[in-house]
């Protein structure tokens, strides 16, 4: 007792510091396929093998307590960053092995977008096991995101957890949700390399493992286009994820308190309280159009002091909504300038912390950079050993297949059909992401699994029936103060029902309230709406 209280006094008088050692085999556990107790069907059928580990001990001094910093078991050892098959077999890491006969057949979902979600929805879970992988459990209802950066919605009305989406991935035995993102394939193994996801918060290093699929449906997104200029990653807000949101927020109610402090100069206030926007599609009006009507409503009323040094400038290169119709453009173009939005059109040459220069030579001050110029292929997308179709995105066949590997599917911002379809890349939507995973829905239920060919290899030479057609329904953006646009025209130049105004807001309002996934998120969405409508924003710092 005596010996524990002295070695208990040492470790607290030794502060923070972390001892570092390495242990054998024979002094941790082993989990070896042998173990009666431990078989592979106690672990879900992960084979774990053994290897060296590293174990750190920190002293937590505030708590008083010792914990285990960086324990990784042996068959969490890491992959060589060389991925190639020569290097990857005699690798030891976890993994969830390949079906066996007699097993409901597996689907390998990457992502969790539209596409992904929409898929895992309407999978029939009876006739297969579904395995989720990425690094976000949730799925963001994009269309509604920007309102949540000033207020009007919470952030929780937009967010979906995947366990909600396909309830499977929580109850079945055999299929699950991995928080990790996938860094390689191998398709003539049949098997994907993960990566745990880690915020450097964990008390351990992130683990790698892999896992085999029958069919993989790769939907793993896009990510913004930077263009290469230089600053946009380092000083840049971009605005797909919540955490992108919840940034935006944080940074401008602080510019807004912090200006109000004793001691700022007037070129600082105004350089603080500047919001720029850079991009004109529906993602970069409708931030503008909400920024716009917070200023005008909220701001007015509690930021008295500093509310005539808030502006808000929207650049863009070429038009605003450039795929709405001319007269639509128009009309946004007058309400944003009403509302005090300033138009300028002109190309981002660099970015700096406070300011950003144009390729005209002007500097822009700013105190929040919004970027939304678009979305293009991730780094892992373009690491991937898969045809290509025009812009880099992964190369489908008429039925969403990547023709020159079996059993893989390409779906949403990340896949795009192959030249030799003859038929065009489609944009990077929502809705085109949707109807995509609906159609493979439809493709794994009614054909490919009615018809026994889930198994890896099975479906070679399956007739899969109609192939993929996408119908463009219109497109809506609001651009505030109860002002929206409707275009239901099926492109640029065909005709069809546009308008503009307070009743296409209703309009917008409606459709994108039916359309977010729960009734749960609805109720949260309509009580948000109302609670801005009566009380106006919340304007908590969290």
């Amino acid at each position: 007792m005596a010996f524990a209280r002295i070695s208990r006094n040492w470790r607290r008088s030794s502060g923070t510091g972390t001892i570092n050692r390495y242990i054998n085999n024979n002094d941790i556990p082993s989990y070896s396929s042998s173990d009666s107790t431990l078989n592979a069907k106690t672990f879900g059928k992960m084979s774990y093998l053994e290897s060296k580990t590293k174990v750190d001990h920190m002293n937590f001094e505030g708590r008083g307590t010792q914990a285990i910093q960086g324990y990784r078991f042996g068959h969490a050892e890491g992959i060589s960053e060389d991925y190639s098959d020569s290097e990857t077999e005699n690798v030891q890491y976890a993994s969830l092995e390949a079906t066996k006969a007699g097993d409901k057949p597996r689907v390998v979902v990457l992502g969790t977008g539209w596409a992904a979600c929409r898929l895992l929805k309407g999978i029939d879970t009876t006739i297969y096991d579904v395995v989720c992988i990425s690094p976000r459990n949730h799925m963001v209802f994009t269309p509604l995101l920007a309102s949540t950066c000033v207020g009007t919605l919470e952030f929780r009305s937009v967010a979906e957890p995947v366990g909600r989406i396909q309830s499977a991935l929580a109850k079945d035995p055999n299929s699950y949700f991995y928080l990790s993102s996938c860094y390689h394939i191998d398709t003539d193994k049949h098997e994907v390399y993960c990566e745990t996801v880690s915020d450097n918060g964990l008390p351990h290093e992130p683990s790698r493992f892999k896992v085999a699929y029958d069919k993989l449906v790769i939907a793993s997104g896009s990510e913004p286009v930077t263009f290469g200029i230089k600053g946009v990653k380092e000083h840049a807000y971009f605005l797909r994820e919540v955490h992108h949101a919840q940034e935006i927020r944080k940074k401008l109610l602080l510019n807004l308190m912090l200006s109000e402090n004793p001691g700022v100069s007037e070129e600082e206030k105004e350089r603080m309280l500047h919001c720029v926007v850079i991009g004109g599609g529906p993602t970069g009006v409708e931030f503008s159009g909400e920024l716009s009507d917070f200023i005008v409503r909220d701001v007015c009323q509690r930021y008295a002091h500093v509310k005539n040094y808030v502006r808000v400038t929207l650049i863009e290169a070429n038009e605003i909504l450039s795929s709405f119709d001319v007269g639509l453009r128009q009309y946004a173009m007058k309400h944003l300038t009403k509302y005090g939005v300033r138009l300028v059109r002109g190309v981002v040459k660099e970015v700096h912390p406070k300011k950003l220069i144009l390729s005209n030579g002007s500097v822009v001050p700013y105190g929040l950079l919004v970027w939304s110029t678009g979305v293009g292929p991730s780094e892992f997308i373009k690491s991937l050993d898969l045809p290509k179709s025009p812009g880099g995105r992964i190369g489908v066949d008429e039925w969403l297949r990547v023709p020159s590997v079996e059993d893989v599917f390409a779906l949403g911002d990340c896949a795009g059909f192959l030249e030799n379809t003859g038929r065009q890349v489609l944009p990077a939507l929502a809705q085109v992401a949707e109807r995509e995973g609906k159609y493979l829905v439809e493709l794994f239920n009614n054909k490919i699994g009615k018809q026994n060919a889930g198994k890896a290899g099975s479906a070679n030479d399956l007739v899969l029936g109609d192939p993929f057609v996408y119908k463009h329904l219109g497109s809506m953006a609001s651009v505030g103060r109860y002002k929206a646009l409707v275009d239901l025209s099926q492109s640029k130049d065909a005709k069809g029902v546009s308008m503009a105004g307070f009743v296409s807001w209703l309009i917008w309002r409606s459709a994108y309230l039916t359309r977010v996934l729960s009734w749960r998120n609805r109720f949260y969405v309509a009580i948000n709406w109302a609670t801005t409508l009566v009380f106006g924003r919340d304007n908590t710092r969290i």
